[in-house]
């Protein structure tokens, strides 16, 4: 879902990249009041483990492949601000490291898998710990769907935006 260069109208990218600048701002803004310096080592571990966890790649028929991706995770443990800083920190090693999307088009990925990923993600696992009592159940019943309709919801922005 990495959407590479010359893919987006540049109006398009321009907005994205706009979009994901404010709310990444919002986020270290909001970051530096809220997070302890007990937390920057879950936030950098779980960058690595992200990173590292998308880097794993099945093929899948017609060419290309598909990954996990970790949005709704770091949202459940850092909170949406943070999960968005997490993902945007891997998908900019990726993007640039790695040729995973374009840089034109990383505004658009960032909002994408991290931003909308991560909103989803985290607001979902909530509902879902809050109607099933917060039982163990809940949580991975609430992460697992989280996980899910956020990333079916980022690629609903991916084709809007390529469309």
């Amino acid at each position: 879902m990495h959407i590479p260069d010359g893919y987006l109208d540049p109006d398009v990218a321009l907005l994205f990249y706009v979009l994901s600048a404010v709310f990444l701002g919002l986020s270290l803004w909001r970051a530096r009041r809220i997070l302890e310096d007990r937390h920057i080592p879950l936030l950098a571990t779980l960058s690595a483990a992200i990173f590292a966890a998308q880097m794993l790649n099945w093929p899948i028929p017609g060419g290309t492949s598909a990954h996990l991706v970790g949005g709704a995770l770091a949202a459940i443990y850092l909170g949406p601000l943070g999960g968005a800083l997490v993902m945007a920190i891997v998908l900019i090693v990726q993007c640039i490291f790695f040729g995973d999307g374009g840089i034109t088009a990383l505004g658009a990925n960032i909002w994408n898998m991290g931003v909308v990923d991560c909103l989803v993600g985290y607001y979902l696992y909530l509902l879902a710990t809050r109607m099933l009592k917060d039982t163990p159940r809940a949580k991975i019943i609430g992460a697992f769907l989280g996980g899910w309709l956020g990333i079916t919801l980022g690629a609903f922005f991916c084709g809007v935006e390529i469309g």
